[in-house]
């Protein structure tokens, strides 16, 4: 406890060094423009601004505020950031090191990411923030471009790369699916777009909105996304956009994302069958046993792929600015929730335990993977097949004579 506390106030003490350094730089630029100005006007207006906005003036504010940062209890960093102390530090050093994010003017790295997971976590606005952290309206939107810029270049570091279920596999829920990567769906998240493309976002329920693919694996870690995609525009045309892509999302052959209805049955992406019970509240209390194979498939199917909906489900959760429309630009507003979805999958790697989802219903504990899985060759299309359709058949065949 003694080293941990040290270690906050040497943090401390290494920020205030930091800022003693830049207000001697700041000194030095004022001198060398009173020395130059041309006349005693202008060398009364720099004498006024050096009173009146020096960066010592600041220093006690910001000081205790960035005490309160360090010495928050992992309950009040985990309500305020949506991660523990020890996630933070992580997540700070990762952004560090190999994000390229580096001290600014008086803001530590530690305050710059305050600031961001803030304003994602609660869809704080500008005015909001820059009270809090004691910083100008411009100094915020500097540091939020700054911190998002370097998330994103971590984006092969955060996704996930999922491992096939084996034959081998104990956990009821996805050992019928032998080959499955994970499962993927669609999900829209409102957003903010000038009145001539509002038709084009608009959604079948009146929402304008980005339609996102995301693809998860069994632990609940997105592995693929792709967001940007107009609200009006259907799930399948969008995981065609993706698998056509030269870089897009890559299902290696022989290997199979569980989906729904709203794509087709198809190599590599296999759905329930049509014109049959399907849905988790069809088969909760009371209902009728699975009366024949596809009955038994669409139940097992619906189980196993549900663990896409508790990963939005969580996600939306945890990230306020992903449950309303935010005031960014269109790109800035996708890129932000590229963002979310790669803090997610940083928090679930850091934290043993995720409180957000502890809120869900049920207890889905996971257990994650270092495997990864290789493969040379990838799916490039997507289309219904005789073959895919006749696999799905064998697989129900075996859950029911397995019963």
């Amino acid at each position: 406890m003694a080293t941990s506390s040290a270690a906050k106030y040497a943090f401390l003490m290494m920020m205030m060094e930091d800022i003693m350094l830049v207000y001697r730089a700041e000194t030095h630029l004022l001198v060398q423009r009173y020395m130059t100005a041309r006349s005693n006007s202008a060398k009364r207006k720099i004498l006024d601004h050096a009173i009146r906005f020096s960066l010592l003036k600041k220093i006690p504010d910001q000081m205790k505020h960035l005490d309160r940062l360090v010495k928050l209890s992992n309950a009040d960093c985990i309500a305020n950031l949506r991660m523990d102390t020890n996630t933070f530090g992580k997540l700070c050093q990762i952004l560090s090191q190999r994000g390229g994010l580096i001290t600014g003017k008086s803001l530590p790295v530690e305050e710059q990411v305050a600031i961001f997971l803030g304003v994602l976590a609660h869809h704080n606005k500008n005015r909001v923030v820059k009270f809090r952290f004691r910083r100008s309206g411009a100094t915020v939107s500097y540091y939020m471009q700054k911190v998002l810029c370097a998330l994103l270049s971590l984006h092969d570091v955060l996704l996930k790369k999922p491992t096939p279920v084996t034959a081998e596999c104990a956990d009821n829920r996805w050992r019928w699916f032998e080959g499955c990567l994970g499962a993927l769906d669609g999900t829209h998240i409102d957003v903010l777009v000038s009145n001539e493309d509002k038709p084009r976002y608009r959604t079948r329920k009146g929402h304008v909105a980005t339609n996102t693919l995301a693809v998860c694996d069994r632990q609940m870690q997105f592995v693929y996304l792709l967001p940007g995609w107009e609200g009006s525009a259907a799930d399948s045309r969008v995981l065609k956009d993706a698998v056509s892509k030269e870089d897009g999302f890559k299902v290696p052959q022989g290997c199979y994302y569980l989906c729904d209805n709203g794509y087709a049955n198809s190599n590599g992406f296999l759905t329930p069958y049509r014109g049959v019970r399907y849905h988790l509240k069809e088969w909760g209390p009371g209902a009728d046993t699975p009366q024949n194979p596809k009955e038994l498939f669409n139940m097992r199917h619906t189980k196993a792929r549900n663990i896409i909906e508790r990963a939005f489900a969580v996600l939306k959760m945890r990230w306020g600015i992903l449950r309303s429309a935010s005031y960014y630009p269109i790109r800035t507003q996708i890129r932000l929730i590229m963002a979310c979805f790669l803090l997610h999958n940083f928090i679930r790697r850091e934290m043993a335990t995720d409180p957000i989802e502890l809120e869900l219903d049920g207890d889905h504990t996971l257990h994650t993977t270092e495997e990864e899985h290789v493969a040379r060759e990838y799916i490039d299309y997507v289309e219904p097949s005789p073959e895919w359709t006749q696999m799905r058949d064998a697989i129900a065949m075996n859950m029911w004579n397995s019963r």
